[in-house]
C-alpha cells in the first residue's frame, strides 16, 4: 500500500533498483583487493581506502579498517554506522540499510498486494455471487414452468384429437 500511494508500481521500483545497481555498480568494480592490510590508508581519502573491496572507511576518526567479514555489519565499537562507508564515499550504512529496507518492503509489499489482488478475483469468478445465483434459480424455475404447460397442451390436444377422431395413430398404416 505505501508503494501504491506513494504511485510506485513495481515496474518502477525495478527501474528504482537497478538505477541504484548501477549507481554502485562502478565503485565496486574500480576497487582493486590488495595483499596491503587497509590500515595503511587511514589519514588519506576515503576514495583510496575503498578502493580495496575488504576495507571500511570510517569518516568520523579518518580510519581505514578490515571489514569485519564475521559480522553483517559493522559494531557500533569499530564505527558508527553513521560515519561508516563502505564501496563508495557517499553513502553511509545507515542510509543504505534503510534505503534498502524501505526498497525491499515495498517490493515485498507489492507482490503482496498484487497476489491478493489475482486470488481474490479468482475467487470472485470462479464463485456466483448471490444475485448470479437467484438469476440462475428463476431461470430454471421458468425452464420447468414452461416445460409444464407445454405437458398441459399437449395433453389437452391430444384429448381434442381423439375427440374429433385426429389422433395420430402410431402406425398409419394400421387401418389398412
Amino acid at each position: 500500500m505505501a508503494s501504491a500511494a506513494l504511485g510506485l508500481t513495481p515496474r518502477w521500483l525495478m527501474l528504482l533498483s537497478a538505477a541504484l545497481l548501477l549507481l554502485l555498480l562502478p565503485a565496486a568494480s574500480a576497487q582493486q583487493p590488495s595483499a596491503m592490510s587497509c590500515s595503511v590508508y587511514t589519514n588519506k581519502s576515503c576514495e583510496e581506502c575503498l578502493r580495496n573491496v575488504s576495507c571500511l572507511w570510517c569518516n568520523e576518526n579518518k580510519a581505514c579498517l578490515d571489514y569485519p567479514v564475521r559480522k553483517i555489519l559493522p559494531p557500533a565499537s569499530l564505527c558508527k554506522l553513521s560515519s561508516a562507508r563502505w564501496g563508495v564515499c557517499w553513502v553511509n550504512f545507515e542510509a543504505l540499510i534503510i534505503t534498502m529496507s524501505v526498497l525491499g518492503g515495498s517490493v515485498l509489499l507489492g507482490i503482496t498486494v498484487c497476489c491478493c489482488c489475482c486470488c481474490r478475483s479468482r475467487k470472485r469468478s470462479r464463485k456466483p455471487d448471490k444475485s448470479d445465483e437467484r438469476a440462475m434459480r428463476e431461470q430454471e424455475e421458468r425452464r420447468v414452468r414452461q416445460e409444464e404447460r407445454r405437458a398441459e397442451m399437449k395433453s389437452r390436444h391430444d384429448e381434442i384429437r381423439k375427440k374429433y377422431g385426429l389422433f395420430k395413430e402410431q402406425n398409419p398404416y394400421e387401418k389398412f
